[in-house]
């Protein structure tokens, strides 16, 4: 072997450690998060609900997370009767905001419309958070309910207690067929989470 071929090669080997390692880690990430999800502490009493958005499809119906999640937010209501505040901005293939839409189909299934506060603006999971936060300024909340899949319970309320809120999370259920998709998802998330938190790396935000 030659030296030239003796680089590659080492290169090579530096390559393939680096991709299982990145490999493992995403594992142990993905059991992780699996542990957390199943291992969420009971909700406790809130007084006020924030729901996290999701697709909005283009013809401008709910997707069925997005409705799973309104859905959960609806029976939310019905215990407490507090208000609530919807998140999600206008993704580039939704025809309106998420935020839009969850208002319209809460409205139709009862909730008063001046209980539903509205953030339009926002394009992830933190900046949901940090909307919520603002919009429920002044309005003396003790703790949020925060309503999201159940997959993506855990992070949220880690990110809700970077912004200050005291929280508990109601998750809705995740239809099984989607279940790989989105947890692999949310562990890149998870990933991106814990980079930014703590290496104040300049990733994009989920």
């Amino acid at each position: 072997m030659t030296k030239r071929h003796g680089r590659v090669f080492h290169g090579l080997m530096i390559l393939v450690s680096l991709i299982g390692a990145i490999v493992v880690v995403l594992l142990v990430m993905l059991g992780v998060l699996c542990w957390k999800e199943a291992h969420l502490p009971p909700v406790q009493d809130y007084d006020a609900i924030v729901v996290l958005g999701a697709q909005v499809k283009a013809d401008g119906s709910l997707s069925v997370q997005l409705q799973r999640r309104l859905d959960a937010a609806y029976d939310a209501w019905v215990q407490h009767n507090c208000t609530v505040v919807v998140c999600g901005g206008k993704g580039g293939n939704e025809p309106v905001p998420e935020s839009e839409a969850m208002r319209a189909y809460l409205e139709e299934r009862g909730i008063p419309a001046d209980q539903i506060l509205e953030d339009n603006t926002s394009t992830s999971t933190q900046e949901n958070l940090r909307n919520a936060a603002e919009l429920l300024k002044g309005k003396q909340v003790q703790q949020v309910a925060i309503v999201t899949s159940d997959y993506h319970v855990p992070r949220a309320l880690a990110m809700a207690k970077d912004q200050g809120l005291n929280a508990t999370g109601i998750s809705s259920p995740t239809l099984p067929e989607y279940w790989l998709k989105n947890h692999g998802r949310e562990t890149l998330g998870w990933m991106k989470y814990l980079l930014q938190k703590y290496l104040h790396l300049p990733l994009e935000r989920e």
